[in-house]
């Protein structure tokens, strides 16, 4: 009796858990959602599937595969970086390694590595904003 007490109050704290934070939209607990993350934190400049796509250069008929036209915006943004910063946001964005992989391959410390992604990113937010290559 007391087992299957102790098992019905989990139940019904789940079930709480859940339908506060379906009325929240956000994880009970967490003082800050997901609307409240500074831009940089929200915003998604490239499609990953794309950058990838980008990266690997494939020609088969895979759904990843990108057209002439997406082929182009991408490298007109990355035409705008300097040459540390377009490295390390392809490897990074294109190639999905870590900051500390990157730091490794090119000689360089971790921190740099993410100045240098976080310059490239501000670079191209910036040209979505002003450039009509970029434009969906």
């Amino acid at each position: 009796m007391q087992a299957d007490r102790r098992i019905i109050n989990e139940m019904v704290a789940d079930c709480d858990w859940t339908i506060e934070w379906l009325d929240s939209g956000r994880r009970p607990g967490n003082k800050r959602g997901i609307e409240r993350r500074a831009a940089y934190q929200r915003e998604k400049l490239m499609d990953p599937v794309r950058m990838q796509a980008y990266v690997s250069q494939s020609s088969a008929g895979s759904p990843a595969n990108l057209s002439d036209w997406q082929r182009f915006q991408i490298e007109d943004a990355l035409s705008r970086l300097s040459d540390w910063e377009r490295e390390c946001y392809v490897l990074a964005h294109g190639e999905c390694f870590s900051f500390s992989e990157i730091a490794g391959m090119l000689g360089v410390s971790k921190g740099s590595v993410e100045v240098y992604v976080t310059r490239a990113q501000k670079k191209i937010s910036e040209d979505l904003q002003n450039s009509l290559f970029l434009v969906g």
